[in-house]
């Protein structure tokens, strides 16, 4: 997943189980605490999916648990069979422990209070409860259980359910944070959440790749995979971003613009796309879409008041309190376009002076 083809392979062997870092998960969440120092505080987290041993995740919020508040930390391991099955040390010196079940079923571990008498609550304290009745995967009915009680859910869910799982959180009505492919943004399940401020992007992904750490059998095919100092794989992955329904601070920073007639006069990257492409120095009108074309977040015109179409990566960067999500291409053919769309041009596809141009928002000014 370094490259488009790594992705797809991934893709179609279901084989996209990636560990997050821990640095990334400790950005985004304490962006989150910084915004609103209440925001985990007596509230339980719960890390569906979550393998104890090599996920960061149960880690992180058992290191922050007196930091943040926490109520219960509650985690669950999906049962991968014998090939890929780890054994922590806590659950093998578990009365619990049972040989043949580590292989099949799914695994639960909480932590709630100080269990060794440290005179703190961290990683010591987790504890391992035991087995599920099945192997783990969320859409069980004794997950969607521990679903429920939580207040927050956050994971890196595998990519190639990333749609379905997002949908299994909406419907427990809870707030979360997810990892996830910034292409997802377009996706019929997530952009009218969007759209309709039910959901952002997060704090701290933009841009560039992300490493993340992978079982010991993942074929390491890309250039960019490789294997870390302490032996484990990992891959770069690009385009992820964080999917959230939790506030942070940088929402509510208005982006910085410039006049239409700057733009076109003084933005060097702007002027030469529009010359190379299209011949001259003006925001062009789409074929097939009742809006201009903005090529670059950057480049949005601080005095107009029409319909612009821009990148995607614009949600890196939206203000909801500066601008109006109308609508999407027609992506999926699921009608996003809020009427802006000729149908009769048959292209779904943004097209400027016949050329066709990537997936854009279609946004307008508050102002």
């Amino acid at each position: 997943m370094a490259d488009n083809a790594s992705l797809g392979a991934a893709k179609s062997a279901k084989n996209d189980e990636f560990y997050t870092q821990y640095n990334d998960i400790e950005a985004e969440m304490n962006a989150y605490y910084e915004y609103d120092n209440d925001v985990f505080r007596d509230k339980t987290i719960f890390l569906p999916c979550d393998d104890h041993e090599c996920s960061e995740f149960t880690k992180f919020f058992a290191v922050n648990f007196e930091r943040f508040g926490l109520k219960k930390l509650i985690s669950t391991s999906y049962a991968k069979g014998a090939a890929n099955s780890h054994l922590t040390p806590l659950e093998l010196a578990s009365p619990h422990y049972n040989k043949n079940k580590h292989l099949t079923r799914g695994k639960l571990f909480t932590l709630t209070h100080d269990v060794n008498g440290s005179g703190n609550i961290d990683t010591d304290d987790i504890e391992f409860i035991g087995y599920l009745e099945g192997d783990g995967d969320f859409r069980s009915e004794e997950v969607c259980k521990l679903r429920n009680e939580a207040d927050v859910i956050i994971t890196n869910p595998p990519f190639s359910l990333f749609r379905e799982f997002l949908g299994w959180i909406i419907e427990g009505q809870k707030q979360f944070a997810i990892i996830g492919n910034q292409n997802a943004i377009t996706y019929k399940e997530v952009f009218p959440l969007l759209k309709e401020n039910k959901a952002w992007l997060g704090y701290s992904i933009h841009s560039g790749d992300r490493k993340f750490n992978v079982p010991d059998d993942y074929p390491l095919e890309a250039a960019t995979c490789g294997v870390d100092p302490d032996g484990r794989k990992y891959i770069r992955v690009k385009g992820v971003r964080w999917f959230t329904n939790i506030d942070h601070g940088q929402r509510h920073e208005p982006l910085k613009l410039v006049p239409m007639a700057e733009n076109l006069t003084f933005n060097k990257k702007l002027k030469k796309k529009f010359e190379t492409e299209y011949d001259r120095v003006e925001y062009p009108r789409y074929d097939n879409y009742d809006a201009i074309e903005v090529p670059f977040t950057e480049s949005i015109p601080s005095d107009y008041d029409g319909v612009m179409g821009v990148p995607i990566t614009f949600l890196d960067k939206y203000c909801p309190d500066q601008f109006e999500i109308l609508g999407a291409t027609e992506s999926e053919g699921k009608g996003f376009s809020n009427g802006l769309w000729d149908s009769k041009s048959g292209v779904a596809q943004p097209v400027v002076n016949g050329k066709r141009v990537y997936k854009r928002l279609f946004i307008k000014s508050k102002a």
